[in-house]
């Protein structure tokens, strides 16, 4: 039997990478506002940049997997998230900060599917499931980076970024480097949506990332300019959201494994909505941490559900799946900021939070989709 346990360590340190670099910038998001004056619809616009260059990237990415191998191209992706990353705080206008985004979110967008097929190979080595457990490592790792933004949010972005980021980033490649043989397909399409069951399965994971990414990039401004928090402590929503990722991920295995992905992911809605619900009507930050602690539990399990079910397609090969629910399902996490966005510049941020609670009920309606591929 091959002993997966270096390709298991090298996935994980891609997964704690990718996420501790998008917890950093999300930290950081308050002061890109406050360096260009950004009102919310500008802010919605740029973080649609990053979704745009994600959902480019998704596609492109899958079928790189499948031709040269996920573990080849998550390596390659490694120093080129990071550079992507410290571009950002070298942008000395809007317009210059824009296409940059673009590039952040295509390396942020590649390495999400190169490393996801990465971690679904080893995975089937192993032969039990595992997935939950990497992203536990991108959630904690989130958490970390956005707890980062407390101790450095007196230094300048770039700084922050480099100290952080460059020994992560390095130790990360050097894992990288240890021997695996990913499977390779030489067929099939460069783009392609999900087909048959995996529509419901990436519509599942919409749901479930839009309200990610809400939380991710729009948490510290919402503490912010609805509860009145300052910028020290506006990080604290999404480092609650983070843990609690993190916890239930880590229960995650055997929570699926005991209820089922039926009911495991109808569970999840219903925590979801009620945390989502807890935020938009928090009147205090006593009542709207622990809603974001309700709704990381509600949200957790959802991605390694998706993306473990995409893998065993029998339609599509394995990078062209993940890639394909991916589309539907990462790119919320992209999508979910602008669209808040949007909402908050018509109405108000609290009511821009609650349309949270609404995606949360799609996990519920959906959660069938869930049930495992024949094999």
């Amino acid at each position: 039997m091959t002993d997966t346990r270096p390709a298991r360590i090298a996935a994980t340190a891609a997964f704690c990478l990718n996420g501790l670099l998008f917890g950093i910038w999300a930290a950081r998001i308050p002061a890109f506002v406050d360096r260009f004056a950004l009102g919310h619809d500008t802010l919605g616009l740029l973080l649609l940049c990053i979704a745009g260059g994600a959902i480019i990237a998704f596609p492109l990415s899958g079928r790189a997997s499948d031709r040269i191998g996920a573990a080849r191209l998550t390596r390659v992706l490694v120093p080129v998230q990071i550079i992507a990353l410290l571009a950002l705080a070298l942008m000395p206008q809007v317009w210059l900060l824009a296409p940059a985004l673009v590039i952040f979110g295509a390396a942020y967008g590649a390495t999400d599917v190169a490393m996801n097929g990465w971690a679904t190979e080893v995975e089937e080595q192993r032969g039990k499931p595992i997935l939950s457990s990497f992203h536990a490592a991108w959630s904690l790792s989130g958490g970390i980076g956005a707890v980062t933004g407390l101790a450095l949010s007196g230094v300048a972005p770039l700084y922050h970024f480099a100290v952080i980021g460059l020994p992560a980033a390095a130790l990360t490649y050097w894992l990288c480097r240890t021997p695996w043989n990913s499977r390779i397909s030489e067929d099939g399409p460069v783009f392609a949506l999900p087909r048959g069951p995996l529509v419901l399965v990436g519509i599942v994971a919409l749901s479930s990332a839009l309200a990610e990414g809400a939380v991710a990039d729009w948490s510290a401004l919402y503490l912010i300019e609805a509860l009145s928090q300052s910028e020290s402590r506006a990080p604290l929503g999404y480092a609650c959201f983070s843990v609690a990722m993190v916890v239930i991920r880590l229960m995650g295995d055997l929570l699926i494994e005991r209820l089922g992905p039926i009911t495991a992911t109808r569970t999840s809605g219903i925590a979801a909505v009620t945390g989502a619900t807890m935020i938009a009507a928090a009147p205090s930050v006593a009542v709207a941490l622990p809603g974001f602690v309700l709704l990381g539990l509600g949200l957790g399990v959802i991605f390694p559900l998706a993306f473990s079910r995409a893998a065993a397609s029998k339609t599509m090969p394995a990078g062209q799946a993940i890639a394909a629910v991916a589309t539907l399902g990462y790119g919320g996490i992209l999508i979910g900021p602008p669209l808040i966005g949007a909402v908050a510049a018509l109405t108000s941020l609290r009511f821009g939070m609650g349309v949270l609670a609404v995606l949360a009920i799609l996990m519920i309606v959906f959660a069938s989709a869930m049930r495992p591929a024949a094999r």
